[in-house]
């Protein structure tokens, strides 16, 4: 009889088959590694839609789409001139909304992109835009259009390197400023490397000659570098040293100094018909439109007064048609783009994610930086200088360029919160 007992205690004592696989799977998930290995899994499994800053994209695609119809209406009235006459009045609209198109194509393909694959790819890519900006110099290569050497044709659309150069310096200062963090003290081993590349693609932009790319792309380098941890004393002679430079580009180049003379005055009668003229009717766009506009598709200016209505003074056909309101609406809008990309980066710096967190910074240095320049130029603040309204203005390579940077951000901020749920980039 106890023999019967023990050998039956000794049968339900032993796990079933079915059981056999999956007793040991409980025992190791007990263990902290397996736990954490476990919850990166569930981190990295959630749904890409779950994973998105969900305000920056519904923003971005607001600027998108706002964009898309301002510039159809300042550029509506072109084919009335002699150099317009052979396109339709949807041209521009047309060109836009594919670039508009192939550039969420392309942030949708880098959000897919790990950053640290776009570490890897920095330095290529920083040679391959300084290989564009040599190329688009060659004659018969580049194009020329009113007597700046910027595009490089490709058939179906214009590729400006400028625009790409700008979104390879913040990838490749990110990773220099990584690479050399030990060295960021010293002026020959930290900076001069660095500050000869930057001074390399300006000489480039300026053969072009592109100013208004050079300044940003100064800035941004700088900025990147600045939070990245170079020396204060070093950063200041520097940048004493860069608005020196700058000042000495335009006191030698005539019709630069002239722009800036039309500027502090734009409605003299002697700059009113000349250097002053664009500022001057910008000025009188946003007087029209005071404070609620003159009515969508109503501006006066886009009608043949207003050059480059559609590209570089696209925020006066807003004030003009849509008012104070709008202006302001468009201004608040990039302040929140860009306050929450530093957010992001300042997440990811935190984490120990050093390169992604500059990447994210400088992306809002270069957004902020250019919308700041392109309204005080708009509103008379600045001197007139060509640089367009980002995500906004008509411009393929810059619409496209732009998008790659809204979606490596959303890459950014996707690791950010993977990481903080413990998963695994």
């Amino acid at each position: 009889m106890q023999e019967g007992l023990t050998r039956a205690a000794s049968l339900f004592s032993l796990s079933p088959p079915w059981l056999a696989g999956t007793m040991p799977w409980r025992a190791r998930a007990s263990s902290p590694a397996v736990a954490s290995r476990d919850l990166g899994r569930q981190a990295e499994s959630q749904p890409v839609a779950a994973e998105l800053d969900h305000a920056v994209l519904v923003l971005t695609i607001a600027l998108l789409l706002f964009g898309l119809v301002m510039v159809y209406s300042a550029s509506i009235a072109l084919p009335d001139s002699p150099r317009f006459a052979a396109y339709k009045s949807s041209h521009f609209l047309i060109r836009h909304a594919f670039a508009i198109v192939v550039g969420l194509l392309g942030a949708w393909v880098v959000f897919r992109l790990p950053n640290r694959t776009l570490q890897r790819l920095a330095a290529p890519l920083f040679l391959f835009g300084l290989f564009l900006l040599i190329l688009v110099l060659i004659p018969g290569v580049g194009k020329v259009v009113y007597g700046a050497r910027r595009w490089i044709s490709l058939g179906f659309i214009n590729v400006q390197p400028s625009e790409l150069m700008k979104i390879f310096v913040i990838l490749y200062v990110a990773d220099y400023t990584v690479r050399k963090q030990d060295y960021m003290h010293h002026f020959s081993k930290g900076f001069l490397p660095m500050g000869s590349a930057v001074a390399m693609v300006g000489l480039l932009l300026l053969l072009e000659p592109d100013l208004g790319a050079f300044i940003v792309i100064a800035a941004v380098a700088m900025g990147i570098l600045f939070l990245g941890g170079v020396n204060g004393k070093l950063f200041g002679g520097l940048t004493v040293i860069a608005l020196t430079t700058f000042a000495l580009l335009i006191h030698l180049s005539p019709w630069r100094r002239d722009r800036i003379f039309a500027y502090l005055d734009p409605f003299d009668p002697s700059n009113a018909l000349g250097k002053g003229y664009q500022l001057s009717h910008s000025l009188i766009a946003f007087g029209r439109g005071e404070w609620f506009g003159v009515g969508l598709g109503g501006s006066v200016e886009k009608l043949h007064y207003l050059p480059e209505a559609h590209t570089d003074f696209l925020l006066a056909v807003i004030g003009e048609e849509l008012g104070l309101i709008g202006v302001m609406v468009t201004i608040l809008a990039f302040l929140w783009i860009t306050r929450r990309a530093f957010q992001i980066g300042r997440q990811a710096i935190a984490m120990e994610r050093t390169y992604a967190g500059l990447v994210a910074k400088g992306i809002a240095l270069w957004i902020g930086c250019q919308a700041f320049i392109n309204m005080g130029v708009n509103l008379g603040l600045l001197p007139t200088k060509g640089l367009t309204l980002p995500l906004m203005s008509y411009g393929g390579t810059g619409i496209m360029v732009n998008c790659l940077a809204i979606g490596m951000l959303l890459r950014i901020d996707r690791e950010n919160r993977i990481t903080m749920r413990g998963g695994k980039l």
